[in-house]
């Protein structure tokens, strides 16, 4: 029988009323309904209206809306898949999967009762005695990933084929979850609230007894950890996560790192960067290719030492991808020189990506971008911020000069001189057509329309230049230059073929 979605819509709530209230004799109640309560598609429409039910009188601990789901799933077979399907979507803590295990089922059995809610479970402390503290219930798991509150009942999950773990914090039994997992490869701790002294060097010992870890992510580690870290063979990935507290100073003149021989990629966020430039300058990192960095302060003398020690790395032939970025503490500290950066990071010839946002001015003229393009032959996306917005030193003519040498750049990001225009587009025949995203909001510019013809004509695949928020007041100014680029775009232009022109180098 064909029922109407309208009509389904507007029975459910009257249906399930029914079938809530008397879900004691529902295999009386099937009888008397309509045959439409045979339908799967009726039903999963009537349990999913079930498991949206409150009752904000009750006080027990199961939720009317399960009770409900519970009690359907057991009247008939036909209501079974559709209850079910509802009471396992979503499940609270690890006691209903653990009722599916036939040997812990007197953990969630209740007076020979089963429970279906985990609120309703009798506490497994009276049950502790019946397996032991070494019992592993999944024995083939290869990976686990907890709630954020970590739970005593883990060690039933601590398979020794485990791969991968992800915990939320330092749990208390890390190094016995280290040690009983031996074929741990990844470990992941997302968060660490309170970074105390205690817990930071129980990570740290317990990153000391992985043998096999491919990739690690966690809070700051102290200097005997790093040191294991750098004399592990199938290390590809290291990401240390922010802490309010980091194992400071390292003793500069006890390290002694091997050379992280193939780890690929390197992330790292704190509050300064004097933890990551000590670990780069005593290694060398061959096989690197990714380095990411966030910090909150970041002095000027800092990101230089950090770019020096960066640009020393053996990661010449190898980095493909540098992303630096402070969040403005340090931000008015006064300093008339500019970050040699670039000039520092000429040496990595395989780069693809570069961000350097560091509040810091950073030089850049037009011999020097036309220096860093040349030797990047395969950048793909470059930002350079410059917060200061000093005069520019890189010109129209400068930057296209530069993108001559670069075929597969698609964002740049750059401060320029767009006010002192330098370049005469009709005399021009080249096109760069890769790059899709420009960024000159920080830039002045005197004549929008000069600007949108020179974007128009050279850079065909650009259809807007990003702008800083309304709020700037060099928002309006580039408001312009697009409205100006959008009126071109929408105008032939006889003679001239814009889109998928050929590059001319």
């Amino acid at each position: 029988m064909c029922i109407n979605a309208v009509t389904r819509r507007h029975a459910c709530p009257r249906v399930c009323s029914i079938i809530v209230s008397n879900y004691r004799s529902l295999a009386w109640t099937l009888r008397l309904m309509h045959r439409a309560l045979l339908l799967f598609e009726v039903l999963v429409d009537i349990f999913a209206y079930v498991n949206q039910i409150s009752d904000p009188s009750s006080t027990g601990e199961k939720p009317l809306a399960r009770k409900s789901l519970a009690a359907l799933a057991t009247t008939c077979k036909t209501f079974h898949e559709p209850a079910m399907n509802e009471l396992w979507a979503d499940i609270c803590g690890l006691k209903p999967l653990l009722g599916c295990v036939t040997r812990l089922h007197p953990m969630v059995y209740h007076g020979g009762k089963y429970i279906w809610t985990s609120q309703g479970v009798a506490p497994l402390s009276g049950h502790e005695g019946l397996l032991p503290i070494e019992t592993c219930m999944f024995p083939r798991l290869l990976s686990l990933s907890t709630v954020p509150d970590p739970t005593k009942y883990l060690y039933l999950f601590l398979s020794p084929m485990l791969r991968r773990c992800d915990l939320p914090v330092v749990h208390p039994d890390l190094k016995s979850i280290v040690t009983r997992c031996a074929a741990l490869e990844d470990l992941s701790i997302r968060h660490n609230l309170e970074s105390k002294a205690d817990k930071l060097s129980l990570l740290s010992h317990s990153v000391r007894l992985c043998k096999r870890l491919v990739n690690l992510s966690c809070p700051p580690l102290d200097c005997a950890a790093w040191e294991h870290l750098s004399n592990l063979p199938t290390l590809l990935t290291i990401r240390i996560g922010k802490g309010s507290r980091v194992p400071s100073p390292l003793n500069i003149h006890n390290l002694k790192f091997a050379l992280f021989l193939n780890l690929t990629t390197l992330s790292y966020h704190a509050k300064t960067a004097k933890y990551i430039t000590t670990v780069l300058k005593h290694s060398e990192f061959p096989s690197l290719k990714r380095f990411e960095m966030i910090v909150d302060e970041l002095h000027w003398t800092e990101a230089e030492q950090l770019c020096c020690a960066l640009s020393q790395c053996k990661a010449r032939q190898t980095l493909e991808h540098i992303a630096m970025d402070s969040f403005g503490l340090g931000f008015h500290e006064r300093s008339d020189d500019s970050l040699t950066a670039i000039t520092q990071f000429l040496c990595f010839t395989q780069l693809r990506t570069l961000r350097v946002m560091l509040h810091h001015p950073i030089f850049l003229d037009n011999d020097l971008l036309l220096e860093a393009i040349s030797s990047w032959p395969h950048i793909r996306s470059l930002k350079i911020e410059d917060p200061r917005c000093r005069p520019p030193t890189v010109t129209f003519r400068g930057l296209f000069a530069a993108l001559r040498q670069c075929p597969h750049l698609h964002t740049l990001q750059i401060l320029i001189d767009a006010v002192n225009i330098d370049i005469d587009p009709k005399a021009e025949s080249f096109q760069h057509t890769t790059l899709h995203t420009l960024d000159l909001a920080q830039s002045w510019e005197a004549d929008a329309e000069a600007v949108a013809r020179i974007i128009f004509s050279m850079l065909p695949c650009v259809d807007m230049v990003s702008r800083l928020p309304d709020l700037s007041h060099l928002s309006h100014a580039w408001h312009d230059v697009n409205k100006h680029l959008k009126s071109l775009k929408s105008s032939p232009v006889p003679g001239r073929h814009i889109t998928g022109a050929p590059l001319n180098t």
